[in-house]
């Protein structure tokens, strides 16, 4: 992923609050039975369970997983035929991802870092438990990036060289012992490895729109830019063909979306290969070959679609279950699928299908019992002319108590990146807002990926004036449903949205009535000068896109809300993680201070176990609470 949605998204993907979308309907209307809905706790929805990830055991029996079932999250495996999901790790404080099994044995490897620093180390567990860390290092991030073809080693990236640069190391499994497989240092990140190891996929973001390709030959140790071009295009490597001679990445060259498109490694010729209406995301091979998955970014919801590769015919599944289908994981042996489906309405569920029978299984239901699916609420989409004509697309979501007498308040949802985009997840904390009467507007605001390059780049160097000028001008659009209170309308989001929410409450003070700022950046000369050392290859394309400290100093000084902090005037909540090395908590205590000599209301929670989102289930309660609360003291009444 190179676009700007690298940047800040994570804020609220850890705290589920990313969406999908759904064909438009009429007018705000959903066509969810107007039956009064039973209240439930916050408490009840965060006993939903949210999974993640998938690995087949080597006998394809058993499927490693991760779930925050017990409170936080830890390694999982349940069998291929049912029953109770069994933890693999028992991590009481530090959140643990579940990797993979290794290929030959049921050992496995997980990834965890420190009260959300995202010092992310990789850890192998034995069959007897013994843990061991495999990275030990407390300065350095290491990620996985895939085993080798032969089973014999894995390759992961770290910055323990160079704290900018993420280096390629190949780790064997017998002694696990590293060695360097590629020295970075141009601020190429690795994209795709070849299976025989000679090729190299690297890229370089040049800005958040515009990336380049090269190829690394291992043999003649030669680097060669693959992807010539004029202007801004978004190039993103994918895969090697499992025989070693193309390379297949995505591009967006003389397109607004992105398609595929294969380059031969011996010719150097390209090729388009597969092209949608829409953004193809990704795309890879099973791993003998037989099939090719792409995933397609389908007005913001998730469309996969399976080929067979020889032929590059479209497999015929089965009616599955509603709703959209995400991580799919085909076993070694291509007779078994793992895969998640999820909607607005209801969290990941897991499933298994196997290809010869063409039957698929329910393994992991992951919605709590005790919450009606008919108390909940589909979101919709709906769209409107911003101010300058641009269509905006947005999710709403209608409280079962909204009528034209018995109009309700809206809370307007800011998505995180700033190139993020609102999808249709399911999000405990929107369904515990819309259960208690509020209506939910998240906003695409113009920047937002998944519409086309143009929509995308429409806000570089306009952050919190053009993007939130699209969030006022949706106040025209809420007035025309006759159910809304348009003089209850707030703002609220994470990351980049806490940003847009302070920017909201600071440069447009009269428009909303109340604020809920999650993490979000007040001072963007501070925050670009103290971005994480990891982020060095994107700094320049981040810094060309929001602003270079060093030369954009009155201009970053003049969107940062905490400069002109005089002006807020409405009620404002802040929730900030203590560990968090993308907006630091310093961001979070100073516009606190400053808006608590306005004399307006504020509130502070601080969590200190956790850095840029939330993994803990005690932490998301608590703040989630706080958020009602909070909007039922000033928004509500």
């Amino acid at each position: 992923m190179h676009k700007k949605v690298i940047y800040l998204i994570i804020g609220l993907v850890s705290a589920g609050i990313l969406w999908q979308c759904t064909s438009p309907k009429s007018k705000g209307e959903n066509t969810d039975s107007a039956s009064p809905p039973k209240q439930y706790t916050i408490s009840q929805f965060m006993n939903t369970v949210r999974l993640s990830g998938s690995s087949f055991s080597p006998d394809e029996s058993k499927l490693l997983f991760t779930s925050n079932q017990s409170g936080i999250f830890n390694a999982y495996e349940i069998a291929l035929t049912g029953g109770t999901p069994k933890a693999q790790t028992e991590s009481k404080t530090n959140s643990i991802f579940a990797i993979s099994y290794f290929p030959t044995d049921e050992r496995i490897l997980f990834s965890s870092d420190k009260g959300g620093n995202e010092i992310t180390n990789i850890y192998k567990k034995d069959m007897d438990g013994k843990i061991t860390n495999l990275t030990p290092d407390t300065t350095a991030k290491s990620e996985f990036v895939g085993w080798s073809a032969d089973k014999k080693s894995f390759f992961y990236v770290t910055n323990k060289r160079n704290p900018q640069f993420f280096d390629l190391y190949e780790m064997d499994v017998t002694q696990f012992q590293s060695k360097l497989i590629y020295k970075n240092e141009q601020g190429l990140d690795v994209g795709a490895i070849s299976d025989d190891k000679r090729y190299l996929a690297l890229y370089k973001s040049i800005t958040t729109s515009n990336t380049d390709i090269y190829i690394y030959d291992a043999q003649t140790k030669k680097t060669s830019l693959i992807t010539k071009h004029t202007g801004d295009v978004a190039n993103s490597p994918q895969t090697f063909s499992p025989d070693n001679k193309k390379l297949y990445y995505t591009t967006d060259e003389r397109s607004e979306f992105a398609y595929l498109k294969s380059y031969d490694l011996i010719s150097g010729k390209a090729q388009k290969e597969a092209e949608e209406p829409w953004d193809i995301s990704y795309m890879y091979f099973s791993k003998k070959g037989k099939y090719k998955v792409i995933g397609i970014n389908n007005d913001a919801k998730t469309q996969i679609k399976i080929y067979t590769a020889v032929d590059n015919q479209l497999v015929k599944l089965p009616s599955l279950p509603a709703g959209e289908i995400t991580g799919v994981t085909i076993s070694d042996s291509e007779k078994q699928m793992a895969f998640y489906v999820s909607s607005s309405k209801s969290p990941n569920s897991l499933y298994v299908y196997n290809f010869e029978t063409t039957e698929y299984k329910e393994l992991i239901n992951a919605m709590n019992k005790e919450i009606a699916a008919t108390d909940l609420i589909e979101g919709e989409v709906v769209r409107f002319k911003s101010y300058d004509g641009l269509e905006i697309p947005n999710i709403l979501y209608k409280p079962k108590t909204a009528t034209q007498d018995q109009k309700v308040p809206v809370m307007l949802m800011i998505h995180g990146g700033p190139g993020g985009q609102t999808r249709l997840n399911y999000s405990p904390m929107i369904q515990y807002l819309v259960n208690h009467g509020y209506a939910i507007l998240a906003v695409n605001n113009r920047g937002s990926s998944g519409y086309g390059k143009t929509f995308f780049t429409a806000d570089d160097q306009k952050h919190g004036d053009a993007d939130l000028k699209d969030c006022i001008a949706s106040k025209k659009y809420l007035a025309s449903l006759p159910w809304v209170d348009t003089t209850r309308i707030g703002i609220m989001g994470g990351s980049y949205g806490g940003y847009m929410t302070l920017a909201a409450l600071t440069f447009a003070p009269e428009e909303f009535k109340v604020g809920v700022d999650i993490f979000g950046v007040a001072n963007w000369l501070r925050t670009l000068k103290s971005i994480p050392p990891w982020w060095g290859s994107f700094k320049d394309a981040l810094y060309k896109e929001m602003g270079n400290p060093a030369t954009d100093s009155v201009a970053l000084y003049n969107k940062s809300p905490l400069f002109h902090t005089q002006r807020i005037k409405k009620p404002l909540l802040v929730i900030q993680g203590k560990n968090d090395p993308r907006v630091l908590k310093v961001e979070s205590d100073e516009i606190v201070a400053a808006v608590k000599k306005n004399n307006v209301p504020v509130e502070y929670i601080v969590f200190d176990d956790e850095g840029h989102g939330f993994v803990k289930k005690d932490n998301e309660i608590k703040a989630y609470e706080g958020v009602l609360t909070f909007l039922d003291k000033h928004l509500k009444k």
